[in-house]
């Protein structure tokens, strides 16, 4: 884990956001963080697209979790 350094702005931006939609800060950074990268790898997909490829790496993760388990 890291420091960043980001405009005050920016910060104050993420706080409001992070607000609203029920996130800590780090947790909206982070969001706001995977979707920028994913859309620069993908600018023809739209935004429901990029949220789409978000949960389904969610759900991969999930479920190679509770495989790992299930096997031990």
């Amino acid at each position: 884990m890291g420091i960043v350094k980001i405009a005050d702005e920016l910060h104050e931006e993420i706080r409001k956001a992070s607000g609203a939609m029920s996130r800590s800060i780090n947790a909206q950074a982070e969001f706001w963080l995977k979707m920028g990268m994913l859309a620069e790898l993908y600018p023809t997909h739209t935004y429901q697209q990029l949220v789409q490829m978000l949960l389904q790496q969610a759900e991969f993760k999930l479920a190679g979790g509770s495989d790992e388990r299930r096997s031990a």
